[in-house]
């Protein structure tokens, strides 16, 4: 179960010694500006993630009076994970007590979900944004995605590495195109039957939400080159161009998610208070299709909902969240903005931050 039943903190950004006991269900951290309730949320994604959705620089996330942060977590259902950022060393995670060279087995335990104000990249940003959604939940449902996905992304910097030789190897580069061809097509059926399972659940819960223009939305997958033909007759035709860019225009990595209203793209019709229930909707669908994909609840960081939403569609978000029956952590400057929005009888761990304290 996806679900901290302990967090212990040191040393990131203003947060000194953090030692807490979250609720199972609503977790409110409130405070002033700058008191470090979103680092809280910011070591939760660190620990689950190994990213920050603050900063791509280690320096900034560590504390100026410290050398390292460390944050670990105890789950409900007994798994322990730790992680230790330094300015000097690489980086440490633990699972179970082993070191972990990478974040699969702490990704499956701990499914987040951020929603903040950067959130909105998903529709304003470039394609990257939106294949990061999208791979995100594919990851979580499609048991070889990621090996499939590593590979892919192997051939890739093969493949670009021979383009950018003064005399190309030809033959190094058809095998290369062959086993690019071989994963691109195992990614693209994958991404394909998981965005056909998302949007039954996205439509469901948008509609819960109230989005605006339900009927003319739309959701649809291009998988990064041409649909008639197989990536490795498009690569083949493309050596030129790929040769004259240095690198590779067509495959998975080009892959797109284009959400649109009638003909036009949601970002451009939809008013920025609609486009946040679009994205909140997009995020709490992809927590509702893992629950009944795999019986497995998302964790939920929700930054600042107050100053994200306006007061009815905050209702709205925050019941659907209690409706998924996953941990939730919520932050506001004022604790009461939220009052009027969480039914009296959820359950409810209060949380102040004060200058990088947290207190219950």
């Amino acid at each position: 179960m996806s679900e901290i039943s302990r967090l212990k903190i040191t040393s990131v950004r203003n947060l000194h010694a953090v030692d807490i006991a979250p609720a199972p269900t609503v977790n409110l951290l409130y405070g002033e500006n700058g008191s470090g309730k979103t680092s809280l949320l910011e070591a939760i994604n660190l620990l689950a993630t190994g990213r920050s959705f603050r900063s791509s620089k280690v320096d900034p996330l560590i504390n100026h009076e410290a050398d390292s942060a460390v944050i670990y977590a105890e789950l409900a259902n007994g798994v322990q994970v730790g992680i230790s950022k330094s300015r000097r060393q690489a980086h440490q995670l633990h699972f179970q007590g082993q070191a972990q060279r990478n974040w699969e087995n702490v990704a499956r335990q701990l499914p987040v979900q951020l929603l903040d104000s950067n959130s909105f990249l998903l529709l304003e940003g470039g394609p990257r944004s939106r294949r990061r959604f999208l791979d995100w939940g594919v990851f979580h449902v499609e048991p070889h995605f990621l090996e499939n996905w590593r590979r892919s992304r192997k051939c890739l910097a093969n493949r670009n590495h021979l383009l950018k030789q003064a005399r190309l190897d030809r033959q190094q580069l058809v095998a290369w195109e062959a086993e690019l061809s071989e994963a691109a097509e195992q990614i693209d059926r994958a991404r394909a039957r998981y965005l056909q399972s998302l949007l039954p659940q996205f439509s469901q819960v948008y509609r819960a939400l109230g989005g605006a223009n339900a009927d003319a939305l739309s959701l649809a997958y291009s998988r990064g080159w041409d649909d008639h033909q197989t990536l490795a007759d498009v690569l083949a035709a493309s050596v030129a161009v790929d040769t004259r860019y240095g690198a590779t225009q067509h495959g998975p990595h080009r892959a797109e998610l284009d959400i649109r209203v009638g003909k036009n793209r949601a970002v451009d019709i939809l008013s920025r208070g609609q486009q946040k229930v679009l994205v909140s909707a997009l995020k709490l669908a992809q927590g509702e299709l893992l629950s009944v994909t795999l019986g497995q609840r998302c964790l939920y960081l929700v930054d600042d909902l107050p100053a994200e939403l306006d007061r009815e569609n905050r209702a709205r978000v925050l019941r659907q969240l209690l409706n998924q029956g996953g941990q939730l952590f919520v932050t506001c400057v004022d604790e009461s903005a939220l009052h009027g929005s969480l039914p009296e009888s959820a359950e409810k761990a209060l949380f102040h931050v004060e200058r990088g304290t947290i207190t219950t």
